[in-house]
């Protein structure tokens, strides 16, 4: 079954968080020997003429530093700046973020780096500094959350739909009901009032739950990250185990609250109870998979795979619906070969001695002809095999047995898949004596 565009959109842009996540640690890391570090932000309706004339002016300053060293390194490092802002004749839609200069490496080396590349939303920051680090508190800013909420807030005056987006709060849609209180009078109209005024609530309750599904409701699925429902009473309950209530929003509701208002004061009370619900919604959903994921190992049904081996196995078969993995996953994939033969080779950093070559478990010496961190490849790869991607953290009690226990690579499978009859023909070698760990040499001969 194809997947719907929001969802490829979503999947999209959590590849390209990650990404950016990735960069923002590494360059903060990097130091430089001296003000050789350009930091450079470029709002969307900004132009490339006029930074580069900006560039241009800051060389002839430079041109003034009295450190030789130090003088030739800002140089060289706004020559370069300009000569990337050459490659955009406008700026992106979304801006333009330049990192470029000389850092020291571990080694004590000094090498050239230089990034150009147009943000996954837009950055609405200006920014140019030379310094000795690299200044990436404009990116740290695009990774908050941006989820949009939904909420409703449900009493006996009348309801509020709004929505909640980082620190802009909208109100959707409102209304005023009037319903008929409880009252002392006995008789046989006692009987008619209480029905009437349980049908009033039922009327009520449909009334809620049919705009609900007109305003959070688009393509045929939840246009809301998390629903909250809130207010006075028993009403949100009513609404929430109503089944007149969409079964899409009843499975986006994240949090149930308490108010002691209606209307927009218990729209603000109830996104402040749902604060914290809000702040974690994606440890939530990460907590939902893994437990799935867990579920289907303690069901036994065959449809889920783990350990880096066994879900390359069932991704290059296509059996892998949606494949998990561990976002700092420190293994990397090498192109090895000697003459005319190849294998990759899966290793952590430390297993590694020599960054040019690779000694075996035959003893054969292998050069190294290519690298790259194997979560890289599963970002630029999964969609050849007909999979979704989902990164997971360790930061939840999930998570972390997730990583600990499973390697922090699995996935969910479209059917039943037997991965014990893995049969590669003589085609890779597994260490035997170490087969269970994470870090063990997966040799795949082509």
């Amino acid at each position: 079954m194809s997947r719907s565009d929001a969802e490829v959109d979503e999947e999209e842009l959590a590849i390209r968080q990650w990404r950016v996540k990735k960069l923002i640690e590494s360059l903060e890391k990097a130091r430089g020997n001296g003000t050789s570090m350009i930091s450079l932000v470029i709002p969307p309706k900004d132009q490339i003429s006029r930074v580069s004339k900006m560039l241009s002016d800051e060389y002839g300053t430079a041109s003034n530093i009295k450190s030789r060293v130090n003088r030739l390194s800002v140089l060289n490092a706004i020559t370069s700046t300009i000569q990337k802002l050459k490659l955009f004749s406008r700026v992106p839609t979304n801006g333009l973020v330049v990192y470029c200069g000389t850092i020291l490496t571990e080694e004590g080396k000094e090498k050239k780096v230089n990034y150009a590349f147009e943000p996954h939303k837009a950055i609405n920051t200006s920014l140019y500094l030379c310094d000795n680090v690299f200044h990436v508190e404009a990116l740290k800013s695009l990774l908050e959350s941006d989820d949009k909420f939904g909420f409703i807030i449900m009493d006996g005056s009348g309801t509020l739909y709004g929505t909640l987006s980082g620190n802009a709060r909208e109100i959707l849609y409102k209304f005023t009901v009037d319903l008929p209180k409880k009252h002392g009078r006995g008789g046989q109209s006692s009987v008619r009032f209480a029905r009437l005024r349980m049908e009033k609530r039922h009327n009520y309750v449909r009334k809620v739950a049919e705009v609900a599904t007109q305003l959070f409701i688009k393509d045929n699925m939840p246009n809301v990250t998390g629903l909250i429902l809130g207010g006075l009473a028993d009403f949100k309950n009513d609404l929430n185990n109503s089944d007149m209530f969409d079964p899409r929003l009843k499975k986006v509701v994240v949090q149930i609250v308490d108010c002691s208002y209606g209307f927009e004061n218990g729209f603000n009370q109830a996104i402040e109870l749902a604060s914290e619900t809000l702040s974690n919604v994606k440890f939530i959903q990460e907590k939902k998979l893994i437990s799935r994921f867990f579920e289907e190992i303690a069901l036994d049904t065959g449809k889920v795979c783990y350990g880096v081996k066994e879900s390359l196995y069932a991704l290059e078969n296509g059996a892998v619906h949606t494949l998990i993995v561990f976002e700092n996953l420190d293994l990397t994939r090498y192109v090895m070969g000697k003459g005319d033969q190849e294998k990759i080779v899966y290793l952590h950093p430390d297993q590694l001695t020599d960054s040019d070559h690779y000694k075996d478990k035959d003893g054969q010496v292998l050069e190294i002809k290519d690298s790259q961190l194997l979560v890289e490849w599963f970002a630029e790869n999964f969609k050849k095999f007909g999979a979704s991607l989902q990164f997971v953290s360790d930061k939840s009690q999930e998570g972390s047995q997730f990583v600990q226990g499973f390697g922090g690579v699995g996935g969910l499978l479209r059917y039943k898949f037997d991965l014990s009859s893995m049969d590669f023909q003589d085609k890779e070698e597994f260490n035997d004596e170490e087969d269970d760990n994470l870090g063990d040499e997966w040799d795949i001969f082509y």
